[in-house]
């Protein structure tokens, strides 16, 4: 396991323009090797204009019918909700790139979640060809971090921190839009890169409890973001690192 290197950028919009770069830098070298590259989005509000940029920018940078979609989690809220993952990611970036239905695998959110969580698990085993007890394997996952230091729907002190068997599970957490489905850490702890992309001063207290704070997961999730033979990337801007003792 390898120390996470940390990317600071001056500022949100270089933090962005950044993510976008070396999104579209992993993709040609994945679609070059193996002629696909497979992406888990994050949600949340930080990597809708890493989005765009992706759509406008690099619109030509990248053969976007190599690439496969998927989520890192989803709120139990229909497509078309304001608060949906899978929404962000189609208005911002997917909807306005030239993509066939069976690239994009999100999660049912309509759906009840243990039902949603069950069918998307059934969706990676078969995208992935996985066996019994194999994790899928992402070229990059994209992560956010929150408040309270959670990572995809994964809340301190939630049972879902300690899961090592399922793939992806149905949760009730302490936000808004309280029933959700998340993957697992060991898919998470499995993906070739993990690049967190955290911007803004109201994350640097969450920042610095994740990279410098005392090693209980229970308490910070994001400290399980671990890949045993994969690499870990925090993009920050600089008021995302405030905090931290050395920047």
């Amino acid at each position: 396991m390898s120390e996470p290197e940390l990317i600071i950028l001056d500022d949100a919009q270089s933090l962005h323009v950044h993510a976008a770069e070396e999104i579209a830098h992993f993709a040609g070298e994945a679609i070059c090797m193996h002629a696909e590259f497979t992406l888990c989005l994050s949600g949340g509000s930080t990597p809708a204009a890493t989005y765009e940029l992706l759509a406008e920018r690099f619109r030509l940078s990248v053969d976007w019918k190599a690439v496969q979609f998927f989520w890192g989690d989803e709120r139990c809220v229909p497509p078309d909700d304001p608060a949906s993952n899978f929404g962000m990611a189609h208005r911002t970036m997917l909807s306005r790139l030239d993509l066939r239905p069976d690239q994009i695998h999100r999660i049912r959110g309509e759906d009840p979640p243990a039902q949603a969580a069950r069918a998307y698990e059934e969706e990676l085993r078969a995208s992935f060809g996985l066996g019994e007890g194999e994790f899928p394997c992402f070229n990059l996952a994209l992560i956010g971090l929150g408040d309270n230091v959670h990572v995809a729907s994964l809340f301190p002190g939630h049972p879902a921190i300690h899961e090592r068997e399922r793939i992806a599970v149905a949760v009730e957490v302490d936000a808004p839009q309280r029933h959700r489905v998340t993957l697992t850490p060991p898919v998470l702890n499995n993906s070739a890169r993990v690049m967190f992309l955290v911007a803004g001063e109201d994350k640097a207290a969450a920042v610095k409890r994740a990279l410098e704070g005392p090693r209980d997961p229970d308490r910070f999730p994001a400290q399980i973001i671990a890949p045993v033979h994969g690499e870990v990337v925090w993009l920050l801007d600089r008021a995302a690192a405030s905090q931290l003792s050395h920047t």
